[in-house]
């Protein structure tokens, strides 16, 4: 099902569309995982933490999803930090999870298994 969500084209969200409930967040978390549902000023959000051998790597994979988040017109929390990224995604126009967060997050952990399996990293 992941790559199933990474293929998918994120629909535009312009609000007034709902969050996804309790439900659609269980049935959909499974295919990406290592993520997360963490709340943050009573947003819902997926989140991810990524880790790297050193900063450069670290950053490399930074600008590789904000090139990702550009195509496709939904942009991430990044925190790059020495030896590791944390991804946080949500969309901001309903101010909380929708569908386009769990592709984004697929495509994200499609973007680190090239990374780490081009520099033998493993995940």
């Amino acid at each position: 099902m992941a790559a199933e969500l990474a293929g998918e084209r994120c629909i535009p969200c312009r609000g007034g569309e709902p969050t996804l409930a309790a439900p659609q967040i269980e049935e959909l978390l499974p295919a990406v995982p290592g993520w997360r549902v963490v709340d943050r000023d009573g947003v819902r959000r997926l989140e991810r933490e990524f880790p790297f051998a050193d900063f450069a790597s670290a950053l490399d994979f930074t600008g590789r999803i904000g090139a990702r988040a550009e195509e496709a017109g939904h942009h991430p929390a990044l925190l790059t930090e020495w030896g590791r990224v944390t991804v946080t995604w949500w969309t901001h126009a309903i101010g909380g999870l929708h569908r386009n967060d769990f592709v984004m997050a697929a495509r994200t952990d499609k973007e680190y298994a090239t990374l780490t399996e081009d520099d033998g990293q493993g995940s």
